[in-house]
């Protein structure tokens, strides 16, 4: 707890001294002010000041400035978020907040941060890199969203709103071009096609060669080829009726991106591989894995509203989602197979919500149903050269998810709100896993029909059924016009599964699965305007307890990897996020943010699998949490010099910070230490704001940062070549991007 008392001081003495400042200091009143965001952390409309979560919201307008590429550009202005591309792949999302996510993409195993797009549910990573076109805003709620979102929210959910079609149809183009042959096109047309009929289409094409090279095939490595196309239709045949029917498609036929090799390759009697040295650049590697990657998923939604009266509107959305994943990581970074791995996965899922929305005087409430229907499913070999061994795994995970839901908020006094909501959970999984040693290189799972059978390691189907009630109670006080104070205790859940890697023979207990997980977030925060609404500054302090916390272990074990997922006990976080807005001249506005957290775990029971025999050992005092920086923060200006007729230019200089952290739990070389990305944009608006000219740096200070890796090193198993690759951050870049619309 004296980690959450330091935050709930930091925050304090933040609010005291904008306090002070505001009643020491007055400004000229109709000047100009900071924007009310209206965002929809609570499945409703709100003002983001009367919503009582922690929430970032940043608007298209923001992000286009900035000069954004996708959506992990949002963990350099949000605090205590991770969010960005996994180890070894193009375009597949990882997601931490607080401390809280889910590092591995593998099917079967769920995301800790719920992303949504349009409120459509994701359930898969893969291709969920979402690039930056045709959207309205990106919201990041952080602490446990168990009520009213559920599924897989337990860190919290990242949501992706697209605009929606009003006015007279538009066409608008807009290309980038930039370092490393960069060349992006965004084509779309939108408007409405009567009074009651909108269309839109967007195209778009991401094109860019590697920030580095295979030195073994001669292939671009980092590069980036992406192609997205995205169709809605909305039809309103009476004004209290609206439908909009969405459509999408996103290919990635990017390179494999293998990483880099960190340390000297070693053989299988601990001797140095001639040429087996870290490549000189970064972004370089010697794979000889392959060089084919296809990456493509699809979607298509159908949200319907009724606003049955004043008070009461009903609301559906269906949606169905699939996507393939056809690739191959080359864990070792050499020509030969040391630890080679070729994969393909695939998934769908059907979902359906129905929600009840009541807008009274005093009263506002939320109540929905919600179904899922997914399916997962993948083969990949472990490959490994030294042994003539190749490991095959297959299987899939099939889950049924019911689930029940309302969030209802009361207006105790004109100050005082109480919001009360509950969420029951129902999951059905099926699970079946299948791993088999072969003679050889590379199984008949991919083509090597002379591949000799050997030990079956595992070959069952298990199911298992989860069901949890997660509520949520908050108080919030509304202080004055401009100040509203909340205190919140939100439950987030997890549910079990499988381990698509289980080895019966190494593990037995594995056929039996993992249990779910949970935290209990307790959370108070301040949010409001100062300075005649020139400042706008949002805290929160928060505490959370994270039981059954479920860890993925990858062990090797002679020319084995064992593999465990494990409820490895608990751990406690505490933190303090402060965020703001300030008009600093008529033409000059700040954005900052930081962010504290101190996670630690109090237990982590698992198997030492290198004691003989094995046992189950409490390892807390030498684990930490992945992906977790201590300090998060940023701050970014926005000048504006108006030219009249001749339009005006904005000037967005920007700096992000992240503090030391662990790729794993574990400690390890591949660890990052504390980094600064220095980011700046130009851009030129015209008077009618049809044409835009923009100039756009990041990296600018051509900082080299891990993002990833994998680590078996030769202490854990010389057959794998002493595999320790990382993957990294993009360099310096600088793109000149030229849109019209017409």
């Amino acid at each position: 707890m004296q980690s959450m008392f330091k935050a709930a001081l930091l925050a304090g003495a933040a609010w005291s001294a904008a306090s002070t400042m505001a009643v020491a200091q007055t400004y000229d009143a109709g000047g100009p002010s900071v924007e009310e965001l209206v965002v929809t952390a609570r499945r409703r409309e709100e003002n983001l000041k009367d919503v009582p979560v922690a929430v970032t919201a940043v608007t298209a307008e923001r992000l286009e400035q900035a000069g954004a590429a996708d959506i992990t550009v949002m963990q350099q202005q949000v605090p205590n978020l991770t969010l960005q591309v996994a180890r070894g792949s193009n375009s597949t999302l990882i997601s931490f907040i607080r401390g809280v996510g889910q590092q591995d993409p593998l099917w079967g195993f769920e995301p800790g941060v719920g992303l949504y797009v349009d409120d459509v549910y994701i359930a898969r990573p893969q291709a969920a890199v979402l690039d930056i076109f045709d959207i309205e805003r990106v919201e990041v709620l952080r602490g446990p969203q168990g009520t009213l979102y559920g599924r897989n929210t337990i860190g919290g959910a990242v949501k992706y709103v697209t605009a929606k079609i009003q006015g007279e149809p538009e066409f608008r183009f807009k290309g980038a071009f930039g370092s490393y042959n960069q060349r992006d096109f965004v084509a779309s047309a939108k408007g409405m096609v009567t009074d009651t009929v909108g269309l839109g289409l967007t195209w778009a094409k991401f094109d860019r060669d590697g920030y580095g090279s295979n030195l073994f095939t001669g292939a671009e490595h980092y590069n980036k080829d992406v192609g997205a196309i995205r169709g809605t239709l909305e039809w309103s045949p009476a004004e209290n009726l609206f439908f909009r029917l969405s459509g999408d498609m996103v290919q990635d036929k990017s390179n494999p991106r293998h990483g880099r090799r960190e340390v000297q390759a070693l053989d299988f009697l601990g001797n140095p591989i001639a040429g087996g040295a870290p490549p000189a650049g970064v972004y370089d590697t010697y794979a000889g894995s392959g060089d084919y990657n296809r990456v493509e998923a699809r979607g298509v939604s159908l949200l319907g509203e009724w606003d049955v009266s004043d008070t009461l509107t009903l609301k559906s959305i269906t949606a169905y989602r699939a996507g393939e994943t056809n690739g191959t990581i080359d864990f070792d970074n050499l020509p030969a197979a040391l630890l080679d791995i070729p994969a393909h996965y695939n998934d769908h899922q059907f979902t359906q919500e129905l929600q009840l929305l009541y807008t009274g005087e005093r009263m506002q409430a939320v109540a929905g149903l919600y179904y899922l229907n997914a399916t997962a499913a993948g083969a990949f070999d472990t490959v490994v050269s030294q042994a003539n061994l190749t490991i095959a795994t297959a299987g899939h995970v099939d889950t049924e998810s019911w689930s029940a839901f309302a969030d209802v908020s009361y207006d105790l006094t004109d100050q005082l709100t109480l919001s009360v909501g509950g969420r029951y959970t129902k999951d059905d999984k099926l699970g079946r896993v299948y791993r088999q040693n072969f003679t050889g290189l590379r199984s008949p799972l991919f083509g090597n029909t002379l591949a000799v059978p050997g030990l079956l390691r595992s070959n069952f189907t298990s199911s298992k059924e989860f069901e949890k009630f997660t509520p949520r109670v908050s108080l919030r006080y509304e202080f004055s016009d401009d100040l509203t104070g909340y205190v919140s205790y939100s439950q987030g859940f997890k549910s079990g599964g499988f381990d698509m890697r289980a080895d019966e023979i190494l593990t037995p207990a594995s056929r039996d699965g993992y249990e779910p997980e949970t935290v209990d977030s307790y959370e108070a925060g301040l949010k409001g305007f100062f300075f005649d609404r020139r400042l706008s500054l949002n805290t929160a302090a928060f505490y959370a307890k994270y039981k059954d916390q479920q860890v993925t272990l990858q062990t090797p074990v002679g020319a084995s990897i064992a593999s465990q997922v494990l409820n490895v006990g608990q751990s406690h976080m505490s933190g303090f996020e402060l965020e703001g807005t300030a008009f600093l001249a008529p033409s000059l506005t700040a954005n900052f943010a930081l962010g504290y957290i101190k996670a630690e775990f109090d237990e982590y029971r698992a198997l030492d699998l290198t004691a003989t025999p094995p046992v189950v050992r409490d390892f807390a005092n030498s684990r930490v949490f992945q992906n977790t920086p201590e300090w998060t923060g940023a701050v970014s200006l926005t000048y504006t010099h108006d030219m009249g007729d001749h339009g005006r230019v904005v000037f967005v200089p920007s700096a992000s910070y992240r503090g030391d952290f662990s790729m794993f739990e574990v400690p390890s070389r591949l660890d990052q230490e504390a980094y600064w990305l220095v980011d700046a944009s130009l851009v030129w608006h015209s008077a009618d704001d049809r044409y835009r000219v923009g100039l756009h740096g990041k990296n600018l200070g051509d900082e080299t940062y891990r993002v990833g890796g994998y680590n078996f090193p030769q202490s854990a198993g010389v057959l794998f070549g002493n595999s320790v690759t990382a993957f990294y951050g993009p360099p310096r870049t600088v793109t000149l991007s030229l849109e019209a619309r017409f």
